[in-house]
């Protein structure tokens, strides 16, 4: 009996590293991905009055768009670049080592093309002195979030320790700022010239678009093959196989779901590529079996009794299934069904190999049209950001995992309320 108790013990102590070293992986990456990534849900701008010169910006004085179009964005870029400099000197900041070139890169590159849409939008600006609100360079972003020091600007081509001894003086004058960032949840990707402007609102509409088709394929056609396996087939060598191939389509890697997607949705049937259409196609594909598993689960979960006193009282086989043990197995239905989803929605391998991984800077268009447009996803965007060398890409990648796990946490929630809520227990 003391041997027996020892290894009682032995293995009570065994179970409980396990958990202790399991939870303690998990907290060092919760811990790690929140330090790099909570930055990214803040961004530096600054605020500062710009001429709008209607010379400039409408040499044919009509304020017709179409000519006021011919103003790129380097016409404005230049023009808010001296009036930037123009505010200095009048707020007595001294500029000192610092050129007019490096004082107009300290501005986004992405302002005079928010200043152009701006402008396009509203001709009457024209002629006015407005203040605008721009993001700063990702250079000075990261110095005011302590990605970048002086001794790393004295090696940065992008950036120099005299912009961010003038950096620090623009924060004093409050011209530089730091707010909560926005554009991060709203804005589309941009280049790997303009890190400070990218965002993840492509990637939230195209993984919304894939869920809710993913939700339309599966959960019918998933609970109608549970329903007939379960209630209604014969149990013979050919549903055998079916169920024994079902078993191991959960458990073929994604990618082979991918190259099948590739395969038959874009080579054989011509859907277009980088499409949500498409993406939800190969999701449903790769979550089907697990929602034909769990939903099979939750029908024999149903006590017999069910079954046998509903035909006693005269309803038919379907009448059965249909007002007595699909409501009994909802709960685990759609547990199954929501856990399914959270699985397809941190998939990546299959979406690359169809071309989500593609740079898209463009919102799809509403539904049905939207579906058809290139788009991309949550777990392809932080596999872009991540191939990128600025490191502030890497702080938004971080980023993006939040909300990724913001979006599985809410999805898992719900799978365990509903369980909770409909359960039954015998």
């Amino acid at each position: 009996m003391r041997a027996r108790n020892r290894a009682e013990a032995r293995f009570k102590a065994y179970g409980l590293a396990a958990i202790v070293l399991a939870l303690t992986m998990l907290a060092i990456m919760l811990t790690t991905i929140l330090s790099d990534g909570l930055s990214a849900f803040r961004q530096a701008s600054l605020t500062f009055p710009v001429t709008l010169d209607a010379a400039t910006l409408d040499k044919s004085g009509n304020r017709d768009v179409a000519e006021m179009s011919k103003a790129t964005t380097v016409t404005y870029g230049k023009v808010m670049a001296q009036s930037f400099v123009a505010h200095l000197v009048a707020q007595g900041i001294s500029t000192e080592g610092v050129s007019e070139k490096e004082l107009a890169a300290m501005l986004s590159k992405d302002a005079p093309a928010a200043l152009r849409n701006d402008v396009l939008a509203n001709p009457d600006l024209l002629g006015q002195t407005i203040e605008v609100t721009v993001l700063a360079n990702g250079r000075i972003d990261g110095y005011l979030k302590g990605r970048v020091t002086m001794e790393s600007a004295q090696k940065d081509s992008n950036i120099s320790p005299e912009q961010l001894v003038l950096s620090d003086a623009l924060r004093k004058a409050g011209i530089l700022t730091s707010g909560f960032n926005w554009g991060f949840l709203k804005n589309p990707d941009a280049s790997d010239q303009r890190p400070e402007a990218a965002g993840l609102g492509v990637a939230m509409i195209g993984s919304a678009y894939m869920m809710v088709l993913v939700l339309i394929i599966t959960l019918p056609i998933g609970v109608a093959a549970s329903v007939y396996l379960e209630e209604f087939a014969p149990k013979n060598k050919w549903t055998d196989l079916i169920e024994v191939n079902i078993s191991n389509l959960a458990a073929v890697p994604s990618i082979v779901f991918g190259i099948l997607g590739l395969a038959v949705f874009i080579n054989f049937a011509g859907f277009p590529q980088s499409s949500s259409l498409v993406g939800a196609f190969v999701l449903s594909l790769m979550t089907l079996p697990t929602i034909i598993i769990a939903t099979r689960a939750s029908l024999k979960a149903v006590p017999p009794s069910i079954r046998d006193a509903a035909l006693g009282v005269g309803a038919s086989k379907m009448q059965t299934v249909a007002h007595h043990v699909l409501p009994l197995a909802a709960p685990g239905i759609l547990t199954g069904t929501i856990l399914g989803l959270a699985r397809a929605l941190g998939e990546t391998a299959p979406l690359l190999l169809i071309g989500m991984v593609a740079f898209v800077d463009n919102y799809p268009s509403a539904p049905a049209e939207g579906v058809l447009d290139p788009a991309t996803a949550l777990p392809v965007q932080i596999y872009t950001w991540v191939q990128r060398s600025d490191p502030a890409f890497v702080e938004r990648s971080n980023g993006a995992i939040i909300v990724l796990l913001l979006f599985l946490m809410v999805m898992n929630v719900t799978a365990i309320l509903l369980r909770r809520r409909f359960e039954r227990r015998w």
